[in-house]
C-alpha cells in the first residue's frame, strides 16, 4: 500500500507557481527545454523511469502506413549511429538498464528503466536511438519478418482476435480503428525509404512528451534533454485530445472458429476522457463487472471469465467481455444486468465501499513508478493538466447513484459485438436488441 500510495504523491504535490517555475514546496514541475515538454516528479525511489511520449499515435497513421512507427522503433533496436546492435545489446546488459517500445492509440512510448548512477551512459544509448537509428536493409528486413509473425499469430488467439476486430468495428472511420502494429498488409509494404522520410518528418520536439519519475535532479534532466532530443527539429506538431466520432448503429461480427468455447465482446463508446460523464461511466463499470461475476460466474458457473472493462483512452470506452459454452443464455442474464442499473435506485451510499475498493485496487495495480509516469502523461494529455490528477480520487468519489443510473442509460447503447466462436449457438438478432 506504501507503494502504491506514491503514485499519488507525484500528481498531489503540484506546483504552486506558474507552470515552468521551480517551486520550492513541490515535487512535480512541468517545464519545456529546447522545444521538448517536460514534467518531472522528484521521488526518494531507487529506480528511475523517463518515458517519451511521441504524441498522436493512431492519428499518425493512415490504413496504408499503420504500423510504420512500431517498425522503425523495433529497427532501432538493431542499432544507431554510435551503438551497433551488440554494442547496445553489451551496454544495457552491464547496466542492467532497460529501454522499451509500447506503442498506443494516442501515442507511443520509449522508455527508460535505469537508476539514478546509470542514468548517463543509459540516455546516451536511448538517445541515439531515438535520434540516428541505422536501419541498415539487413536488420529491418529481420525485424520485418518477426513483426509479420506476431500479426499472424493473432489469428491463433481468440482474445488477441477479439481485441483486433473489436476496435475495428467499434471506431469504423476513425484512427482508433487501426491497429498500433499494423496489418501483414502494411508491414509487407513499409520501406526502408518510408521509414527514413518518417523519422525525418515526424521525430520532431513539438511531438514530445518526457515524463521523469525518479530522484534525479532538474538541473540533470535539463542537460540532457538540451545537449541530444532538444537538438531535433522543432516541426509543427499541436496535440489536440481525440474527439468523438460519429455514433454507429449496433452491429454484430461473426468469426467462426472450432473452439472450447466462445468469445465473445461488446464495445461500448463513451465520451472524451476530459469529459464529466467519464469518472460516472468508470464507477459504473465497476457496478457492473461485480454484478456479472456475481450472476454469471459465482451464481450460475456459466464462465471463468466475464467483465465490463473500462477502456481508459483518449476516447474512453466499455467492453462488455465474456467467454462462455452457453452464449445465449450469457446474453441475456447480461442484458438483464444492465437493465437492472439502469433503472436501479441505487443509494449513493452504497457506493462509497466499492469506490473506496476500486481505488485501492487501481492504485495497487498501478502502484510502479512507471505507472506513476502514464497517471501523469494521461492528465496533461487528457485533461490538459498534470495536476489533474489530483482530482481522480475526488471525482469517483463524487459520483452519485443517478450518474450511474444516466450514464447506463446513455452510452449502454449502439453496442459493437464481435463473436469468435461457434455461430449457430447465438442468434445475431438477440446481440442487436442488446440492451
Amino acid at each position: 500500500m506504501k507503494r502504491a500510495l506514491m503514485i499519488l504523491a507525484c500528481a498531489l504535490t503540484a506546483p504552486a507557481s506558474v507552470v515552468g517555475a521551480q517551486a520550492t514546496d513541490s515535487n512535480t514541475v512541468r517545464y519545456v527545454v529546447s522545444g521538448v515538454q517536460v514534467i518531472q516528479c522528484r521521488t526518494p525511489a531507487s529506480i528511475v523511469v523517463a518515458n517519451l511520449y511521441l504524441l498522436g499515435g493512431l492519428r499518425q497513421a493512415t490504413p496504408q502506413t499503420a504500423g510504420t512507427e512500431s517498425l522503425l522503433l523495433a529497427a532501432s533496436e538493431r542499432g544507431s549511429t554510435k551503438y551497433p546492435r551488440d554494442a547496445m545489446r553489451r551496454a544495457l546488459a552491464r547496466t542492467g538498464s532497460e529501454i522499451g517500445i509500447a506503442p498506443r492509440e494516442d501515442w507511443t512510448t520509449i522508455s527508460i528503466r535505469t537508476t539514478p548512477q546509470e542514468l548517463d551512459s543509459t540516455w546516451a544509448l536511448f538517445a541515439d536511438r531515438v535520434m540516428h537509428p541505422t536501419l541498415d536493409s539487413a536488420e529491418v528486413e529481420l525485424v520485418r519478418t518477426q513483426l509479420l509473425s506476431g500479426v499472424r499469430q493473432r489469428a491463433d488467439s481468440p482474445d488477441a482476435m477479439l481485441d483486433y476486430l473489436s476496435d475495428s468495428i467499434a471506431y469504423t472511420g476513425q484512427p482508433y480503428a487501426l491497429s498500433t502494429v499494423g496489418t501483414a498488409e502494411t508491414i509487407s509494404n513499409i520501406t526502408r525509404a518510408q521509414l527514413r522520410r518518417y523519422h525525418r518528418d515526424q521525430f520532431v520536439t513539438s511531438r514530445m512528451l518526457l515524463v521523469v519519475v525518479g530522484n534525479v535532479a532538474r538541473e540533470k534532466i535539463e542537460t540532457l534533454v538540451r545537449t541530444t532530443i532538444g537538438t531535433l527539429p522543432a516541426g509543427s506538431y499541436q496535440w489536440k485530445a481525440p474527439e468523438a466520432g460519429a455514433s454507429l448503429p449496433t452491429d454484430a461480427v461473426f468469426l467462426r472458429r472450432t473452439l472450447p468455447t466462445n468469445y465473445i465482446q461488446g464495445f461500448i463508446a463513451g465520451p472524451p476522457a476530459n469529459h464529466r460523464d467519464a469518472a460516472a461511466l468508470r464507477v459504473a463499470a465497476a457496478v457492473l463487472s461485480g454484478r456479472l461475476f456475481s450472476e454469471i460466474r459465482s451464481k450460475r458457473n456459466l464462465t471463468y471469465a466475464v467483465s465490463a472493462n473500462y477502456r481508459d483512452r483518449g476516447l474512453t470506452s466499455i467492453a462488455l467481455y465474456v467467454t462462455t459454452t452457453a452464449p445465449d443464455t450469457t446474453i441475456a442474464l447480461m442484458k438483464k444486468e444492465v437493465q437492472f442499473i439502469a433503472k436501479a435506485n441505487i443509494p449513493t451510499e452504497n457506493l462509497a465501499p466499492l469506490v473506496a475498493q476500486f481505488i485501492t485496487e487501481y492504485f495497487l495495480e498501478n502502484e510502479t513508478i512507471t505507472a506513476q509516469a502514464d497517471f501523469l502523461a494521461r492528465a496533461q494529455l487528457f485533461r490538459g493538466d498534470f495536476r489533474a490528477g489530483s482530482k481522480f480520487v475526488s471525482e469517483l468519489r463524487a459520483v452519485t447513484g443517478d450518474d450511474i443510473k444516466r450514464v447506463v442509460t446513455q452510452y449502454f447503447r449502439d453496442i459493437r459485438w464481435v463473436y469468435v466462436g461457434d455461430p449457430a449457438q447465438m442468434p445475431r438478432e438477440r446481440l442487436l436488441r442488446f440492451p
